[in-house]
């Protein structure tokens, strides 16, 4: 197997390894390391990372990731895993989304090791764990007060990355286009064929996004051949979404929502009224277009202009994506399990 040295750590096959990898430090001197876990079979085969906190508010991949280093099995049968559970230290640190520097570090790579502040975390990440990977996982929630259903956001006009997209077993998977200076552009521009999981909201846990997560990302590393292969006796059929848009409000006011993440929608359906402080209702939001809810703002106040509802349209009959996701909840969310005993199998 061909050496893999992470910040001056090598790596030996058939090992796992724990790296505190430097990033830059604070101006109080404070030194901040990026954590890194890495499974190493001693067999070869494909490399793939997970990360998650690029943005530092979005909690649900941290948890993913603490409980897929904690599962006693899988074992890998070849290959390397590599694990980051927080990429953006300093904004998990601050409870934010961005970097000291306000930048969002989603919007920096590939970064400059002479760079900003953020410049230079996305290029020590792309440097450091990227440029090893045949495929990598990125998991994301939505901002602060918006949450989404658990969806896959790739290239999906890949076949390959298609393919992964639809074992990764989520009801939705959006063909989302390349951002400048994010983290999947420049893994992609590198050769990494990548994923971004979007899931729940920010600086919340979501039980059914949290395992919906761990499920896809053994799923893959099972397609990949790293893993035994796994028995799925109820597999969530994925629909393809082409296009998307936010229903935007058009007066300002507070919000008493008629809908909900994963309804389906039909055009002119009413998602929201928009009324005064003294009650009076100003506006209803309605759909544009026939669709299923992926996202929504959850705070009952905004303003004229505010993103309130995304909606993913299909060329597939929006009754059967819904009767998936109701599946998908079913098989994650079990009534009579406790939480802390899912195994992700």
């Amino acid at each position: 197997m061909d050496p893999l040295v992470i910040g001056g750590v090598e790596i030996k096959p058939g090992s796992v390894q724990r790296i505190e990898l430097p990033v830059v430090k604070l101006y109080t001197d404070t030194d901040m390391c990026m954590p890194i876990h890495v499974v190493r079979s001693r067999k070869p085969g494909p490399t793939v990372f997970v990360s998650a906190a690029v943005h530092g508010d979005e909690l649900n991949g941290i948890e993913i990731i603490r409980r897929l280093i904690q599962l006693k099995s899988p074992k890998l049968k070849c290959g390397t895993l590599i694990l980051v559970p927080m990429v953006n230290v300093y904004g998990v640190l601050n409870q934010s989304r961005y970097m000291p520097d306000r930048r969002d570090l989603n919007r920096c790579f590939p970064g400059s090791p002479k760079g900003s502040l953020a410049g230079r975390v996305a290029d020590t990440f792309l440097t450091e764990i990227v440029k090893h990977c045949d495929y990598g996982i990125d998991l994301h929630t939505g901002a602060i007060h918006r949450s989404n259903l658990p969806q896959i956001r790739a290239d999906l006009d890949d076949p390959e990355t298609l393919e992964l997209a639809e074992v990764f077993g989520v009801p939705v998977l959006l063909n989302s286009n390349l951002r400048d200076g994010s983290l999947r552009q420049a893994a992609v521009e590198s050769g990494t064929k990548i994923l971004l999981y979007e899931a729940g909201q920010a600086l919340r846990y979501d039980e059914l996004s949290i395992r919906a997560g761990l499920r896809g990302i053994l799923n893959v590393l099972s397609h990949l051949d790293m893993t035994k292969k796994r028995i799925r006796k109820k597999p969530v059929k994925p629909f393809v979404a082409n296009t998307s848009a936010w229903q935007r409000a058009n007066e300002s006011g507070i919000v008493n929502n008629l809908k909900n993440l994963g309804d389906q929608v039909q055009k002119g359906d009413a998602l929201a009224y928009i009324g005064s402080p003294y009650g009076e209702r100003l506006d209803t939001v309605k759909a544009s277009r026939s669709g299923i809810i992926i996202g929504k703002q959850n705070i009952p106040l905004v303003q004229e202009g505010d993103a309130m509802f995304h909606i993913a349209y299909f060329s597939e009959a929006d009754e059967e994506i819904v009767e998936n996701i109701e599946k998908m909840q079913d098989i994650l969310l079990p009534t009579d399990q406790d939480p802390s005993t899912y195994t992700g199998m």
